[in-house]
């Protein structure tokens, strides 16, 4: 006699591929079916939020955590490619279907206008929270460049593609490695021709001497202008590398960062790796600006996006997980090892700065790894508990789905403010990681700006308790950042309450 199991199966044969089907057909008659997120990705998404708090919180009293001065790879340095990665995934997910074209190529240009925007606003010198209680920005000196417009930039360029390239013919799903790879292979091309001309700038472009004037109202030096000795072409070290040469024409030098992580290197000062005085014997070139989210290193940062538009076609067009995590997980392997061949071969250093061909190795198989040990945390080892259970009738299949679902291995309760960040992550990022809600309430002081709510908890609740400057920082960041907003997002999805562009 045929089991309920055996009867789900046989109405939905793709049941034994991909279990989540299983669960949609045991649940079709009890309620309407929705679009499911993806927890590991949501996941993925939340802990790279938490990230760029903690480094922006804690990276100047840890410094191990924040950017690498120049060439090297610390934990900061995997913000920005987990973030372009995560946009790449999201594409195909996002445009998985696309019945007008034109409706499409409307919204992916109004959701990058609203990226540029939030960018220029919260990175371009408009707002100076959290410890400035003042806003506003010198045109002469606005910064056009960061993470938002880069992430825009980004995703313009490949959404476009993805758009513009894609079958309308939605019953051919490719579903093997190779149909794929040929379903990406404008994406492909596109990277390609990415790759030979940012290394063909880099590396044959001439660069002259340069000069700049000081703006740092601190600095002995200040409206002092100096100048700085090139005429070279293919260097890739702090003052004579194509990057800053391209930005400096193109943006304008007033136009660029004023406090790169360069100012924290050996050469210009004692107290490296931490921020400190310059050495007597700086170079000039210390004291100038130079931006991480310029014009060339954010064109070969579409490249990491361009892998994770791969990774999430895998998702979209193979049923199978395991299938899934066979492609994923070599190719994560074979980039991370190629970026770290690359830098220690003296062939291409790691660098964030200017998003080396080796960093984007790096650091797109370090995304594809993490991403994939979750997918398999929160999605396989879910599906393989889920289809070892006998299971008897469909009230018993979405009964079991709950139970595992809430805590698989113990694991997802734990994850849960992860998640929960990584569904509200633009709000999360504006209001913690670009400090808007720390500088709204330093806003209400008592007798001095010094004296406010965030610095009294920082100073009596985490530093004087620990007698550690160090520890007291990192504490704060955790609990009252990062594990404050988690719990508010959870708040929000629990009202149903996102911030999306």
């Amino acid at each position: 006699m045929a089991t309920g199991q055996d009867l789900l199966r046989r109405s939905h044969p793709a049941a034994d591929e991909d279990p989540d089907r299983l669960l949609v057909a045991a649940g079709e008659a009890e309620k309407p079916r929705r679009a499911k997120r993806v927890a590991s990705l949501d996941i993925f998404r939340g802990l790279t939020v938490a990230m760029m708090i903690l480094v922006d919180g804690a990276g100047g009293e840890w410094p191990v955590i924040g950017h690498a001065p120049w060439n090297g790879c610390n934990l900061a340095d995997f913000v920005m490619p987990f973030f372009l990665f995560i946009v790449g995934m999201a594409i195909p997910l996002s445009l998985k279907r696309i019945p007008n074209r034109l409706l499409a190529v409307r919204r992916v240009v109004v959701r990058t206008l609203k990226l540029l925007f939030w960018g220029i606003i919260l990175q371009g010198g408009y707002s100076h929270a959290p410890d400035k209680l003042s806003y506003g920005v010198d045109m002469k000196h606005i910064r056009w460049c960061g993470i938002l417009q880069r992430i825009a930039l980004a995703y313009l360029v490949v959404a476009l593609l993805e758009i513009l390239t894609k079958d309308a013919k939605v019953g051919d799903q490719p579903s093997t490695p190779c149909s794929i790879f040929k379903l990406c292979c404008w994406q492909w091309i596109l990277a390609a021709c990415i790759l030979v001309t940012y290394l063909l700038v880099i590396y044959e472009t001439y660069v002259p001497d340069w000069e700049f004037t000081v703006h740092n109202t601190d600095s002995q030096d200040y409206g002092k202008v100096f100048t700085v000795a090139c005429g070279t072409r293919g260097k890739l070290d702090p003052p004579c590398n194509a990057v800053g040469y391209i930005d400096r024409q193109v943006l304008g030098i007033n136009h660029m960062y004023q406090h790169p992580a360069w100012k924290r290197s050996k050469a210009c000062t004692n107290n490296s790796p931490h921020e400190g005085p310059f050495r007597k014997n700086a170079p000039a070139w210390c004291q100038a600006p130079f931006d991480p989210e310029g014009i060339l290193s954010s064109m070969s940062s579409i490249l990491t996006t361009i892998i994770g538009v791969h990774y999430g076609h895998v998702l979209v067009h193979m049923k199978s997980h395991l299938n899934r995590l066979k492609l994923w997980v070599p190719m994560g392997l074979a980039l991370l090892i190629f970026g770290i061949i690359l830098h220690f071969s003296h062939a291409i250093p790691l660098n964030k700065q200017l998003y080396s061909f080796s960093y984007v190795c790096v650091t797109a198989g370090a995304a594809a790894i993490v991403f994939s040990i979750f997918y398999f945390l929160f999605h396989v080892s879910y599906a393989s508990s889920l289809m070892y259970m006998k299971v008897c009738c469909a009230s018993c299949v979405m009964a079991t789905h709950s139970l595992f679902r809430v805590d698989i291995l113990g694991l997802r309760t734990l994850f849960l403010p992860l998640e929960w960040i990584g569904m509200n992550a633009m709000l999360v990022f504006v209001m913690a990681a670009e400090g808007i809600f720390e500088g709204f309430l330093n806003g209400w002081y008592y007798e001095s700006p010094n004296n406010t709510l965030v610095y009294w908890i920082q100073k009596h609740i985490f530093i004087k308790v620990w007698h550690s400057q160090r520890v007291g920082i990192l504490l704060y960041v955790i609990f009252a950042q990062i594990l404050f907003w988690a719990l508010v997002a959870g708040v929000l999805h629990h009202l149903g309450i996102y911030w999306k562009l």
